[in-house]
């Protein structure tokens, strides 16, 4: 690519809104095991063309049901064991990550990299490092040989990935925490029993997992005294049966054995209740270790390692034990936020004439990109990446090239260089990055999708259907770009708004006061096949669309809000947007639970969403108009009060078979 340089001397940028982009000159010119497989997205668009900016469906509009095997739950939750040498490219097609690299672009960019690392973090570990904590997931790797002498072969390494007060990125590898849940124990069965039950099941473990090269499926059983959350416990406790087993997609497979019976020694042939046999790998660390979403972790000094073996882009790249991580509440100095660095971005796209742009026609003929500090009321970068030449816009920067692939090269060159924690965007998820990585398929630019911050790893992208009681049916993409979150507000203002449209001219005229440029989407073809003044005009449009996005996220501080809400119920940020309520309730139960010794039953079929309730009682609205205003009265807070007034929960429902045996031991007792 030839990027332009901006010239001092260029004619203002001009916008019809009251705000002209608030830009003032610029002073300085792995799949990895997520915590679930599916993610939700935004509704489907009610037309192909409204893909971009959809329109709400509207109330009631019926929609043609998922094939069964495609239709996701939002409490359906399984873990994915992705190993860590499938997340990686081969030798050749990394090394063409250093071909054709424009040094004067590679100048450009480097500007924009965070803060250098102090001289004692980059030559040893004699201080604590802290960091606010903003994605978690894991892989599978080889078992760290200094923090586990004793382990060998395959095991789960959480990562988890933050941004340090000074703003140095931290991709931080947490070692030694196993997947595990519980069994009740069968009474009478003694310690001989429980190390024949162990040799059994691992018996049946190697043979539902005959090719893998796991040595020891179940590592451990240990009896521990517990109590159920469910029905009401005359006895304090009861005994359990921890089962530890190698990998996370492990607990599945050892439950479904579980539940269809195997035969404990003189015991015979029992069937198990399984007990926190659905918890994410990722929310039972993250409650077992106190984490909760978007909080401080510590590592104190001399508890971690540099990485021997750098697998990330992250500034500090650091191993450590489960146990020596500290966990801050996030209260005081522990309650601010790090400068998370949010990236908003917008692409257009040459269509043609009465078709929506589609990856396999029509090119990407602009990308802008503002990246703003958090907290911060401007944007610190601000820059439109175009096809062709394109004239000067004061306070931007304008890089022109003269192809497509060296646009989306220059695109993943400022991802890397410019290293964002939070990607933001309207309709990014469905549209815009899907777009971006099918197009570079189409190219066939094998080295474009590697935008996370695991080295060589690809962005992956899959179609997903969601289904959930509040939200209901949604389709859309589940794109993985590891190490940073994305944002869509688009997802973001469906959940949190009823609005009449969920456009971005809508929307943004409803908070903001201000619309997008006056650019119709039949013209973007015409304006980019023109000269570098009309490219210029279409740049302006694609920076506000980049821009809008980012005042909203200001306006509404959903930034801080979604950190927030991740504190109060304990799950990772990246979860609010991806899954329903039942997933926030979960947490706070297994929270709740593990501070007082119980544990939480998995019922089958008890989040198979077809069961139906009878709910409140609903009166029809005699329609009509009225002079007179009406007034609406409602109860506060209804479900709770009853709750509380008639003491209802989990443990104080009684077991009718209890409830017998019970009566019969007062009446017995009475004789």
């Amino acid at each position: 690519g030839n990027p332009n340089s901006t010239s001092p001397r260029s004619p203002p940028f001009r916008l019809s809104s009251p705000h002209p982009l608030s830009l003032p000159p610029s002073p300085a010119m792995s799949s990895v095991g997520r915590g679930g497989k599916r993610r939700a997205g935004p509704p489907a668009a009610p037309s192909p063309l409204a893909a971009k900016r959809p329109q709400p469906m509207p109330p009631g509009a019926p929609q043609p049901p998922p094939p069964a095997a495609a239709a996701a739950e939002e409490e359906d939750m399984m873990d994915e064991d992705v190993f860590l040498d499938e997340t990686i490219l081969a030798e050749d097609e990394a090394a063409l990550l250093l071909l054709d690299r424009d040094e004067a672009l590679a100048s450009r960019l480097s500007r924009w990299k965070r803060p250098a690392l102090p001289a004692d973090l980059v030559s040893g570990c004699s201080r604590s490092v802290a960091f606010q904590q903003l994605d978690i997931d894991y892989v599978i790797g080889e078992s760290h040989k200094e923090f586990l002498p004793n382990s060998s072969g395959p095991a789960a390494i959480i990562r988890i990935f933050g941004v340090t007060r000074e703003g140095h990125s931290v991709c931080c590898q947490v070692h030694g925490f196993e997947p595990y849940f519980y069994i009740s124990c069968p009474p009478g069965m003694s310690p001989d029993d429980i190390s024949g039950f162990k040799q059994t099941l691992e018996a049946r473990m190697k043979e539902s997992n005959r090719n893998s090269s796991v040595q020891r499926f179940v590592k451990s059983v240990e009896l521990l005294q517990k109590q159920t959350i469910m029905h009401y416990q005359p006895n304090k406790s009861q005994s359990f049966l921890k089962i530890v087993v190698a990998l996370p997609t492990m607990v599945a497979s050892c439950r479904g054995i579980l539940e269809r019976g195997i035969t404990i020694g003189s015991l015979g042939s029992k069937s198990f209740l399984t007990y926190e046999s659905n918890i994410l790998f990722a929310l039972r660390f993250m409650i077992d270790c106190n984490i909760v979403g978007g909080n401080w972790i510590e590592l104190p000094a001399g508890k971690y390692r540099k990485a021997t073996r750098v697998m990330s882009y992250c500034q500090l790249e650091l191993d450590c034990l489960y146990s020596d991580l500290v966990s801050h509440a996030p209260e005081g100095e522990y309650s601010k936020m790090a400068p998370f660095r949010i990236l908003s971005f917008d692409i257009e796209c040459a269509g043609r004439k009465g078709h929506f742009p589609e990856p396999t026609h029509d090119p990407v003929i602009q990308i802008a990109n503002l990246l703003t500090l958090q907290g911060e009321a401007q944007p610190f970068v601000r820059n439109v990446m175009t096809l062709k030449s394109c004239s000067p816009i004061v306070g931007v920067d304008v890089m022109s090239f003269d192809t497509e692939r060296d646009i989306l090269l220059a695109w993943r060159d400022l991802i890397r260089e410019a290293d964002p924690d939070i990607i933001i965007g309207y309709n990014i998820c469905k549209f815009d990055l899907p777009y971006l990585i099918e197009r570079a398929e189409v190219l066939k630019i094998v080295e474009f999708p590697l935008l996370g911050r695991i080295r060589n790893s690809r962005v992956r992208v899959r179609d997903t259907t969601f289904n959930s009681r509040q939200y209901g049916m949604r389709e859309s993409k589940d794109v993985t770009v590891e190490g940073r979150v994305q944002f869509d507000l688009l997802q973001a203002m469906q959940r949190d708004y009823k609005l009449s449209s969920y456009s971005l001219n809508s929307v943004s005229a409803h908070f903001l006061g201000e619309q997008k440029e006056d650019v119709h989407h039949s013209i973007i073809s015409d304006l980019q096949n023109g000269n570098s003044e009309t490219r210029r005009r279409l740049a302006v449009y694609c920076l506000k669309d980049a821009y809008l996005p980012q005042r909203l996220l200001d306006k509404l501080m959903y930034i801080y809000n979604y950190v927030e809400m991740a504190r109060v119920t304990g799950v990772p940020i990246s979860f609010l947007l991806s899954r329903g309520q039942s997933i926030k309730v979960l947490s706070q139960l297994l929270r709740k639970a593990k501070q007082r010794n119980l544990v939480i039953p998995n019922i089958k079929g008890q989040s198979s969403g077809q069961d139906t309730f009878e709910g409140a009682t609903v009166l029809e609205a005699r329609a009509g108009f009225y002079e007179k205003p009406i007034a609406t009265l409602d109860f506060a807070s209804l479900y709770p009060s009853i709750m509380m007034a008639h003491n209802l929960c989990y443990c104080t429902l009684v077991n009718i078979i209890l409830l017998i045996a019970m009566l019969i031991s007062e009446k017995n007792n009475a004789v």
